[in-house]
């Protein structure tokens, strides 16, 4: 071993110095060629950002952590496509923030569900999973039925999207709150889920 790699594996300092180094450039090497190429900034064709409804849907997904167990990312291998349908292009992502496409797949991938099942089901299997997939280890959210959508909310939510470059206009951002008016969230997340996929698979 040389006298330098001794001093850096003793020298606690020098070695967090040498990790973040070591780390940037590595982020760095992955991060400027995605950001050079147009196909990963430029949304797919159809793909627009989320209506009010839907958005707040997006937003309850996140917050009850729907990802933690469930990816939002089909991978170019057949036994994926097959099974989930398209494989997924970053295009499709844009205007997800954070975007959902996750590793964790305690539950299917979610990219392609939306037209998949009807609003009915959704609803039962989001109040009591077992009722409609008996093996299921997936909690219940009943609570989403009481809880309405706050339209303010959404179209401040909206407003700063805008501001980072989400195409939303102004009239839509108006209208929001009327969008939303009297929606349950789980009203909100099962227009999120119906929606996910739809467009890139022509449904």
């Amino acid at each position: 071993m040389s006298k330098a790699h001794k001093k850096l594996e003793k020298n606690i300092n020098l070695m967090s110095i040498w990790i973040v180094v070591a780390v940037s450039i590595a982020g760095l090497v992955e991060l400027l060629p995605l950001i050079a190429q147009d196909r990963i900034i430029e949304p797919a064709e159809g793909i627009e950002p989320y209506p009010a409804l839907q958005l707040a849907g997006r937003d309850i997904y996140v917050r009850e952590g729907c990802y933690v167990c469930h990816s939002q990312q089909v991978r170019p291998f057949r036994s994926e496509t097959e099974r989930y349908g398209p494989y997924s292009v970053a295009g499709e992502s844009v205007y997800d923030r954070p975007f959902q496409w996750g590793s964790k797949r305690t539950g299917p991938d979610l990219h392609r569900v939306g037209g998949r099942y009807s609003d009915d089901w959704h609803r039962i299997h989001l109040i009591d999973p077992r009722d409609v997939v008996p093996e299921s280890n997936m909690p219940g959210y009943p609570w989403l039925m009481e809880a309405t959508v706050d339209g303010e909310d959404i179209a401040n939510r909206m407003r700063w999207l805008q501001k980072v470059g989400d195409p939303y206009t102004d009239e839509q951002i108006a209208s929001a709150a009327a969008d939303v008016e009297g929606k349950t969230e789980m009203d909100a997340l099962i227009a999120y889920l119906q929606d996910l996929g739809t467009t890139r698979t022509g449904r």
